[in-house]
């Protein structure tokens, strides 16, 4: 019997450098080969799904956190920030000075120091893991170089927000923002703390999933997705079979129906293995 197989990128299909583990590519191709369906449901918007995950092959994309489906490329959902929402952030983060870059499917635009920021950010961690530079330039490195300085920040093509970590506690920034967003602490720990993501409200990974099981005429009891972070708990409570890494947080840990290994110690393919998906 087909399942279908939702996979979170950042911490689960991609390790802490932001490189896909061989033998997570080798389960995503093989599970395929038997039949399976397999997409990505991430908090990445399209623009942050870069050429290395892309040539891995997937039947189909949900990104932003929800808000947005694709399928047989063919566009099922697009939902989009309110261009007023969006200014009332810009002006929030700016006045703190809080960097951040705004998601949309055609790019990344960040913040005046944003890219900098990350920039001291990926240094700093290298300089404390020097071997790590190969995974560090064929992970991180391509997303610093996707942000967009100058350009024009208050947009109607925003799909979600992430800010990175600063002196402002997350829950001043949840407390501003709670009527107008999703707010979660952000699934990157290298961003810092009180870093996070505002998302569109209502929408998750969970209400995607199942518009997309609706559209493929597919039960739920057929379902298997994979994740570590929080603005996975939804997706994982809802698919016949959650599974959290063994790197996710706990509270992602204990609405799983099962936890596998971590992404570096080949938790997806050994679950896969587990499941008789490949």
């Amino acid at each position: 019997m087909q399942k279908v197989i939702f996979i979170d990128v950042d911490g689960t299909l991609v390790n802490e450098n932001g490189v896909i583990p061989e033998s997570a590519i080798s389960a995503v191709k093989k599970a395929r080969e038997n039949g399976h369906l397999v997409l990505v449901c991430t908090g990445r918007s399209k623009a942050e799904l870069f050429h290395e995950i892309k040539e891995v092959g997937f039947d189909g994309i949900i990104g932003a956190a929800g808000g947005y489906i694709e399928f047989g490329g063919k566009v099922l959902l697009h939902e989009r920030v309110k261009p007023a929402d969006v200014q009332h952030l810009v002006n929030f983060f700016s006045l703190h000075e809080i960097d951040f870059y705004l998601e949309s499917n055609g790019g990344l635009f960040a913040s005046d120091n944003c890219k900098n920021r990350v920039r001291t950010i990926i240094d700093k961690f290298l300089a404390d893991n020097p071997e790590s530079k190969e995974e560090v330039e064929k992970g991180l490195m391509p997303f610093r170089d996707s942000l967009i300085v100058g350009e024009e920040l208050v947009r109607d093509d925003i799909n979600k927000v992430s800010f990175l970590g600063s002196n402002l506690p997350i829950e001043v920034i949840t407390k501003e923002f709670q009527s107008k967003f999703n707010v979660i602490p952000s699934t990157v720990p290298s961003f810092g703390k009180n870093s996070g993501e505002l998302s569109v409200p209502g929408i998750h990974k969970a209400t995607a999933i199942e518009k997309l099981l609706q559209h493929l005429k597919i039960d739920k009891e057929h379902t298997f997705a994979y994740g570590d972070g929080l603005n996975d708990l939804e997706m994982l409570e809802y698919v016949q079979y959650g599974i959290a890494m063994g790197n996710a947080k706990i509270a992602v840990k204990k609405v799983a129906d099962d936890i596998t290994d971590s992404h570096n110690d080949h938790g997806i393919y050994n679950s896969f293995k587990k499941y008789g998906l490949i």
